[in-house]
């Protein structure tokens, strides 16, 4: 859906949500009047907070409120006028975010703790992070070292089944059973010998690269000899990826339960259990959702709001020559974009950390929708590219 606002009506849509992150309670047009130089009377505001309600960014908890965001208010917050400053009149009250001191000086310590105790370490940022954001921090350690591959053999072992082995630099052997290609007629007795082929030509074309990097591989440009072999090949690569990358998701450094609970969101006791279970079964899904090993360079801000482009993204190529961490890519789920249904009323931020461009883990704030989304994601960019560089 293409949304169409007036300079006025983003203006409005930007103070309200500003307003209601700031106060938790439910933003009228007298309160806006006051709060912000909108230049207009209460009663053009207030058919603005009704137009603004009719194509569902805000609503109405009470037909006597105020309005608030809804989840599809706060996409397009995040996703277009985060980076509007100065655009159609919204004002920049604030700078780009910088931040907290306490937390980089934490993150300074890095490099000179790294040697030491990092698991120690990152619980330290995960509390840290929770007290400043009043949300659930959780880190994900490094999962393990990364490697390249060194060779690949392709074996019949059987009727309709064939093994690849894929040998890495450090000696590490990989396996994984495919269904053999659709062999041209004329070559089915010749499976050895076109097995062979196919190991040098992948061992000659792979040589060097990670499981990451083989993610993004392109088959479709193959020489002639190999290229009715191509789709074939992107499969069976894909299985020994996700072979290799499928996360070991048993640790993770968690904090802010505490700082959760005194969000007036969480004042109900199913909202807090259901996210407390959540944590307390382990975070297998949540990690899953959060897409450890998503394609570098992907940000993600759900189809589910519209097609714009993120304001993160806006914002990074502006800024990335004044702080790298703001080219860190972010991961954000609003309320209901969130594939699991027990934190339809949370909104989740991550970014992943790498080393030569292959996933290690992830930081992830999880709170409210009612989120300093400014803040939040400049904390989660933070940790995450001073991790990328000290572990690089």
């Amino acid at each position: 859906m293409k949304l169409e606002l007036t300079p006025r009506q983003r203006k409005i849509l930007w103070a309200t949500v500003r307003r209601y992150i700031a106060t938790a309670e439910p933003v009228g047009s007298k309160t806006l009047a006051q709060s912000y130089n909108l230049g207009v009377s209460t009663a053009t505001i207030r058919n603005d907070l009704a137009t603004l309600e009719q194509v569902g960014l805000l609503f109405q908890p009470h037909t006597s409120a105020g309005r608030i965001p809804s989840d599809f208010g706060y996409r397009v917050y995040v996703n277009d006028l985060l980076s509007s400053a100065n655009m159609d009149g919204i004002p920049n009250d604030a700078p780009q975010p910088e931040p907290h001191p306490a937390l980089q000086q934490l993150l300074d310590q890095l490099n000179r703790e790294l040697g030491d105790d990092l698991d120690s370490f990152l619980q330290r940022v995960a509390q840290l992070l929770a007290h400043l954001s009043g949300c659930i921090a959780l880190i994900t350690p490094p999962q393990g070292p990364v490697v390249a591959v060194h060779h690949v053999q392709l074996l019949s072992v059987g009727p309709g089944r064939v093994m690849v082995l894929v040998v890495t630099d450090s000696y590490q052997t990989h396996s994984a059973l495919v269904s053999p290609p659709d062999w041209p007629d004329d070559r089915r007795e010749d499976l050895e010998d076109e097995l062979q082929l196919l190991s040098n030509f992948l061992t000659l074309k792979l040589r060097g690269k990670t499981f990451a990097e083989l993610q993004d591989l392109s088959w479709l440009k193959l020489d002639e000899e190999f290229r009715a072999y191509s789709h074939w090949l992107q499969q069976l690569l894909r299985s020994v990826v996700q072979r290799y990358l499928r996360p070991s998701l048993g640790q993770v450094f968690s904090a802010g339960m505490t700082e959760l609970m005194r969000q007036p969101e969480f004042s109900q006791a199913q909202r807090m259990q259901a996210v407390a279970q959540l944590l307390e079964e382990g975070s297998e899904q949540l990690q899953g959702m959060i897409g450890l090993y998503s394609t570098p360079g992907c940000l993600f801000t759900s189809e589910a709001a519209l097609s714009a482009p993120s304001a993160r993204e806006k914002a990074s190529s502006s800024t990335a020559d004044q702080d790298p961490s703001h080219n860190v890519p972010v991961i954000i789920y609003i309320g209901s974009e969130n594939p699991l249904e027990s934190l339809h009323h949370c909104t989740v931020i991550a970014s992943v950390y790498r080393r030569r461009s292959a996933p290690l883990g992830t930081v992830t704030l999880l709170g409210p929708t009612r989120m300093a989304y400014e803040r939040s994601i400049a904390a989660v960019q933070t940790v995450a590219s001073h991790l990328t560089r000290a572990l690089a």
